[in-house]
């Protein structure tokens, strides 16, 4: 791989392990040493880049969050702006999130991304599917908006948007409260803080669990989140697991399971900005309880399961971003409990917005700053 002058010398960087409140504390598990990764710049000069998906042909689509979608070659090259996307409500937190390839891309060219869509008042999260016409210079096709959120719209805040297809090809889509209206999560009326299933063209599938009920919106999955930035497949079960920002600490790894509530605002982990305390405390009868929680808050953002070869030791480990926490986090999994953790490149100092395994088994993390960044980490040379 070619990598730009600048980052023609990978860095080594040390990991250190701190234990959030009341999880488990680190116990090494194997893989390469701490101290023994390879970190290289892919590609640099990005404005704040939020998602990457791979081409079977192993290039890359990057979206940046102002309303920017790049196709990247293996060596790093960027192309322009993709055209075709449809206008972006880039405020705040919002703007162009996620981008996945449809499984049969390499029968159909079909692509999905997540942006905030900006409508009367604000936006409100969308999900839309196009064709991506691999020309000189590459563009979009048949652009369709197949699910717009329904409830009060976002100023610029909380709005979710991780895509993944299920095994069965049918689309799931985060969403978040919009911060100024958390108990929105909690009301099925609306698809605020919710998870939504839908099909490639935006149809409800019939077994979703609410849709016979009355008042309830047929799209919805799981209900009682907050902001969900991160979601990905467990390889083994094909459950769809995914993970929310806290307020002051409470951020949570959740395994969302059809028709289940999982809590927000009415019980957390976290208190409130100001300190007080949010809803009932921590537990409450009917609904669930995460699998993991952060206190202090280390605010993800992106997941990945590791599958790959090349950190052979680490298959089955669950990646996580941080942002504040400025770090890429290792977690132990086994079925379906969260064991040790392992808090890596904190030295780097960078807010990891991503996290995708590469078709080559590497990580591949985007850095969410004003000249963001693709890294590469590998074993250490």
């Amino acid at each position: 791989m070619r990598l730009p002058a600048a980052a023609a010398a990978p860095l080594l960087l040390i990991a250190s392990a701190i234990p959030s409140h009341a999880q488990p504390q680190f116990r090494p598990s194997g893989g390469p040493p701490a101290d023994n990764l390879t970190v290289e710049t892919v590609a640099s000069g990005l404005a704040y880049p939020w998602a990457i998906a791979f081409l079977p042909d192993g290039r890359m689509l990057v979206t940046e969050r102002a309303g920017r979608l790049r196709l990247m070659a293996k060596g790093g090259t960027l192309s322009p702006p993709i055209a075709g996307l449809p206008e972006v409500f880039a405020r705040g937190q919002g703007g162009l999130h996620d981008v996945i390839v449809d499984r049969d891309f390499s029968k159909n060219g079909t692509i999905y991304f997540c942006f905030a869509m900006p409508v009367s008042g604000g936006g409100q999260t969308a999900l839309a599917r196009a064709r991506l016409h691999d020309g000189n210079p590459p563009r979009l096709e048949g652009v369709k908006v197949i699910f717009q959120q329904d409830g009060p719209p976002s100023s610029g805040n909380h709005f979710g948007c991780r895509i993944v297809q299920a095994r069965d090809g049918n689309l799931f889509l985060t969403t978040g409260d919009h911060f100024r209206y958390r108990d929105d999560a909690q009301n099925l009326g609306n698809h605020l803080g919710k998870v939504i299933r839908v099909t490639t063209d935006g149809g409800v599938p019939q077994d979703n669990p609410f849709v016979k009920r009355a008042g309830a919106k047929p799209e919805i999955w799981s209900y009682g989140h907050r902001n969900m930035q991160g979601a990905a497949l467990d390889p083994q079960s094909g459950k769809l697991w995914t993970h929310e920002h806290g307020a002051r600490g409470g951020d949570e790894i959740n395994i969302a399971e059809a028709g289940k509530n999982y809590g927000w605002p009415v019980i957390t982990w976290g208190i409130d900005y100001s300190g007080a305390k949010i809803g009932v405390g921590t537990h409450q009868a009917g609904m669930e309880q995460p699998v993991k929680y952060w206190v202090p808050s280390i605010a993800p953002s992106g997941m990945a399961f590791y599958t790959g070869d090349l950190f052979p030791k680490w298959r089955g480990n669950l990646f996580v971003g941080a942002l504040a926490g400025q770090m890429l986090v290792r977690l132990d999994v086994d079925g379906e409990k969260v064991g040790a953790e392992e808090r890596l490149l904190q030295n780097l100092r960078e807010r990891i917005r991503d996290v995708r395994q590469g078709p080559d088994g590497a990580l591949y993390l985007a850095t969410d700053n004003s000249n963001g960044r693709i890294l590469r980490v590998s074993p250490g040379k």
